[in-house]
């Protein structure tokens, strides 16, 4: 079970600096990944041997402050919904606020645990000054000054934070199944496709769009497959507010996303590859899971004998160092090609779990490497001597080689295209470490 922490508050308490704080802690999670933006609402962090994923509501407010108070309350609401722990961060100095008064009162509706953080304690009197913060009355719950720049104070929040969270220790009924998500814009036919699959009407499907609002999860035991599948809500465009959309899909796909192996982003083939399917596809990077774009609708679509290949182009432009992921084109309304969909997210799975014996790799390796070896650094040669692919559940390979820190990107891409050149690694993130020998 994902453990997700959401940060809210109003304007300018100092969510981001905290958030940053938080995140940035854990220097692991630097991206090495060509092609994966890092957002800066979204991020990993670690603390007491507990992971936990952390999103700040910040940076996402934008409009009149009319519009402001429903916009507040609306990621307020979501962020209850999907998180684990909520934490609401105040301002020491500005001290207790009308919005702060107006924020406490969506927060008591929750069943979630809430921890009041008052931020910018800087010193022992704007210590003494956070209690007024308790005036709050959000259940029982302690106000925690800390001081987002230092970091002081943050520890004893967090050791709460994670109390919440269960131990390591539980044994997932689930473990071994595939699980396989579907992604993508509202409206694109996500529901119809699992009701397709299944065979009967398990999603409520309307032409309106975002008529599923929570994930669905269906096991499903067929044509010699088992594997549990989930439809994801759509991410929902509201023509009069100004959303930040990244927000609500990031939010409604994130705990769906990190809970599943393999993820299908369905793209609507009448309106193209769009930004938003770009996210989710770097979401999944991110988060090691494999991936596939099925192409839906292609029913719709005028074609003469270029239009396919002409569609595949235009996607893999847009992907891309990415062009390892998949792709297929269905039509669920007519049942073409849904069930080959539902084996190429099979064959993903199968491929993310691949261990390639060290012998073999090292004997189509090393000759690949014998014929590309890597350029020379400062007349420094470097020289790989032995591969493997390390015990990991995603696949990360280690080069072992005498001049690790010489070796640049472009590189370790040959190997990557190399390594899916000669062993299954469709629609799989790969990862390339070197290690000295």
């Amino acid at each position: 079970m994902s453990n997700i922490v959401a940060i809210v508050g109003r304007p300018n308490v100092g969510k981001s600096t905290f958030f940053n704080r938080l995140v940035e802690e854990r220097k692991a999670i630097e991206d090495n990944m060509s092609g994966v933006t890092r957002d800066r609402h979204y991020g990993h962090a670690q603390w007491g041997g507990k992971y936990f994923s952390v999103i700040d509501t910040g940076g996402y407010v934008t409009g009149s402050d009319d519009v402001f108070e429903a916009e507040i309350r609306k990621q307020v609401t979501l962020a209850l919904e999907e998180a684990s722990v909520v934490l609401f961060v105040v301002d020491c100095h500005d001290g207790l606020t009308d919005l702060d008064k107006e924020f406490a009162n969506v927060l008591r509706t929750s069943k979630k645990p809430v921890y009041i953080v008052a931020n910018k304690a800087d010193n022992q009197s704007q210590v003494l000054m956070s209690s007024e913060f308790y005036a709050l009355g959000l259940g029982d719950n302690e106000v925690f000054p800390i001081a987002a720049i230092s970091g002081s104070g943050t520890g004893e929040l967090l050791d709460a934070v994670i109390s919440n969270f269960p131990d390591e220790g539980i044994e997932d009924p689930d473990a071994g199944i595939p699980k396989i998500s579907i992604l993508g814009r509202p409206n694109v036919g996500k529901s119809s496709f699992l009701n397709a699959l299944l065979g009967k009407e398990r999603s409520i499907v309307t032409d309106e769009a975002g008529t599923t609002r929570d994930a669905i999860h269906t096991r499903y035991k067929l044509y010699g497959q088992d594997f549990i599948i989930t439809d994801t809500a759509g991410i929902r465009k509201k023509a009069k507010v100004k959303e930040d959309i990244e927000f609500y899909s990031v939010m409604r796909s994130l705990r769906t996303l990190e809970e599943s192996d393999v993820i299908i982003v369905m793209v609507d083939a009448s309106r193209g590859f769009e930004a938003q399917d770009m996210n989710l596809i770097s979401l999944g990077i991110k988060n090691n899971k494999g991936i596939m774009i099925m192409v839906n609708k292609w029913d719709l679509i005028e074609k003469d004998h270029k239009t396919m290949e002409k569609f595949k182009k235009d996607i893999m432009e847009k992907l891309g160092e990415n062009r390892w992921i998949p792709m297929i084109f269905t039509s669920v309304m007519n049942k073409q090609r849904i069930f080959q969909a539902i084996e190429l997210a099979v064959k993903v799975y199968e491929n993310k779990n691949r261990k390639v014996a060290t012998s073999k790799i090292n004997d189509v390796m090393l000759a690949e490497i014998e014929k590309y070896p890597p350029p020379a650094w400062k007349g420094k040669y470097i020289k790989i001597k032995y591969v493997t692919q390390l015990p990991t559940k995603n696949p990360v390979f280690a080069f072992f080689c005498n001049l690790p820190q010489y070796i640049k990107n472009p590189y370790t891409r040959y190997l990557e295209n190399r390594l899916r050149e000669n062993f299954e690694f469709e629609g799989v993130p790969i990862k390339i470490v070197y290690k000295k020998k």
